[in-house]
């Protein structure tokens, strides 16, 4: 299970504001390219965001499930990219002095990603995830700043 975490300069309910909003799933998700459809109930649990990840013309259409939402605190999705897999993503928010801390911690559940020895999965979703906090960051923080409101 891989896990990463960032501080950020900005309030957990701005890192909130950015998860709740399924249209920016992309802007954060390393991988995911395009939006479909996000569920007019989107975060609430099993709520779906329709996706595509990967490079034109190389695209898979796909979808992500709410497993669970605590708003403000922690937002836990079913990632779905046939034909490597479903990861479980777990993001957890917590106020850390002036900012905030995020937690992502991502696993495979299913299919064939689970094959891949744990150790060398850990690290391309550790380099992954890095990138998908520093994107999340960029959002968050800009938002708390007054921009895209």
């Amino acid at each position: 299970m891989s896990v990463n975490v960032r501080r950020m300069r900005c309030a957990p309910e701005d890192v909130f504001r950015v998860l709740e909003h399924g249209w920016l799933y992309p802007g954060w998700v390393v991988g995911a390219s395009r939006m479909r459809a996000v569920a007019a109930d989107w975060p609430a649990p099993g709520a779906r965001l329709a996706h595509s990840f990967g490079v034109w013309p190389f695209l898979l259409d796909d979808q992500t499930v709410v497993e669970a939402c605590d708003p403000g605190r922690r937002l836990v999705l079913r990632a779905k990219g046939w034909p490597i897999g479903e990861a479980r993503v777990t993001i957890d928010v917590k106020a850390a002095g002036a900012g905030t801390l995020v937690r992502i911690q991502e696993e495979a559940v299913r299919g064939p990603g689970r094959l891949v020895p744990q150790p060398i999965l850990d690290v391309l979703l550790r380099v992954r995830n890095r990138e998908t906090l520093h994107r999340l960051a960029y959002l968050s923080e800009g938002r708390a700043g007054g921009a895209a409101r």
